[in-house]
């Protein structure tokens, strides 16, 4: 069995600049944990994979394409590919959210 804690592990660098931690990498699917301190957002992006975001603390803003909305922890928000999207942390405290991509994509995010 293989297990993972992000509390024993370093922040990896992305193009947001915000923490993040590669929790599950196959070449099946993808799964990430980001932590975006108060004030800190990423930067608009469309992924080429679909992606659900599940909210495990805090409370955020995202947007997925045209539709914006304040969500909480225990929260599921689904991100069709090719859709822009982005989280904002507007509160004061830290968000903290697992990205999941199914399947992995082999192309690249677009930053916009």
């Amino acid at each position: 069995m293989k297990t993972i804690s992000h509390y024993n592990e370093e922040p990896m660098e992305n193009a947001h600049g915000v923490k993040s931690w590669k929790l599950y990498d196959t070449k099946n699917a993808l799964v990430v944990l980001l932590q975006l301190e108060p004030g800190e957002s990423l930067k608009p992006h469309i992924t080429p994979v679909d992606v659900f975001f599940y909210v495990l603390e805090g409370t955020g803003v995202v947007l997925v394409g045209k539709e914006k909305l304040e969500v909480s922890e225990g929260t599921l928000v689904e991100s069709p590919k090719d859709i822009v999207h982005c989280w904002y942390n507007e509160s004061n405290k830290p968000l903290r959210i697992l990205v999941n991509k199914v399947p992995k994509p082999v192309d690249s995010t677009k930053l916009l």
